[in-house]
């Protein structure tokens, strides 16, 4: 503003002199004052404001442009960022995965069935892991024998607190309850042949391969009481 004012105080004597230059001129008293045009260096400072002003506008200018390059290298440091967090992810959600135990099942086990002297009238499954890596045995075993029509339930009361997991090398058992001790069982029959299915991550799933172990010559008797232990880490647990 004050630039603006001082400039109007220049030009406005600019003027005064002008005119009495040209007073001068045709009074014919002021053959001197031909370089009456001097004053013109004042009309010049009329256009310092604007020079001014135009003068700052480039330094504005600098300064938006400034932020715009800032602002790209900022996003393309956080999308780094970002993809670096994702590849981490994805590395620990393998190394998670590569190291979850399998299911265990015929393919990766070897079954045996054995019936047992106490308690009376029951058999014990045993399963061993043979494969390369810890395998967990899901639920319970469904049992048939020959070509039964019926599934044989899982005791409730059997169920463990955690499922077993076994490393290489060792070993789950099942108990089973072949007939009922006091002869109420119905429709009994002796078994040729066992087939044991394993149950997957949810409940009546599969969980692979069956498995088929041999049963003594004489084959097993069982009845309608035929109900089988959830799988146990504890051979007694399953004859409890």
């Amino acid at each position: 503003m004050r630039t603006f004012r001082h400039a109007r105080l220049f030009a406005a004597a600019g003027i005064t002199v002008a005119t009495l230059a040209l007073t001068a001129c045709q009074n014919g008293t002021g053959t001197k004052d031909e370089g009456a045009s001097k004053p013109t260096p004042s009309t010049t400072a009329t256009a310092s404001p604007t020079d001014d002003t135009k003068g700052s506008q480039p330094t504005q200018h600098s300064n938006s442009g400034s932020g715009k390059t800032s602002q790209p290298a900022q996003q393309n440091q956080t999308g780094h960022s970002n993809r670096t967090t994702e590849k981490t992810d994805k590395t620990d959600q393998a190394g998670k995965s590569s190291s979850n135990p399998a299911i265990c099942n015929g393919s990766n086990t070897k079954v045996t069935a054995q019936p047992v002297s106490r308690p009376l009238n029951h058999m014990l499954l045993t399963v061993t892991n043979t494969g390369s890596k810890p395998c967990s045995l899901m639920y319970y075993p469904v049992l048939r024998f020959d070509e039964m029509q019926w599934v044989p339930q899982g005791r409730p009361d059997s169920k463990p607190q955690a499922v077993p997991t076994l490393s290489p090398g060792a070993s789950g058992y099942a108990g089973v309850l072949l007939s009922a001790a006091d002869g109420s069982g119905d429709g009994g029959t002796t078994g040729k042949k066992l087939t044991i299915a394993f149950q997957g991550g949810t409940p009546n799933s599969s969980g692979g391969a069956s498995a088929t172990p041999a049963l003594p010559a004489k084959g097993v008797y069982y009845d309608s009481s035929l109900s089988v232990t959830y799988w146990q880490s504890e051979m007694a647990d399953a004859l409890n």
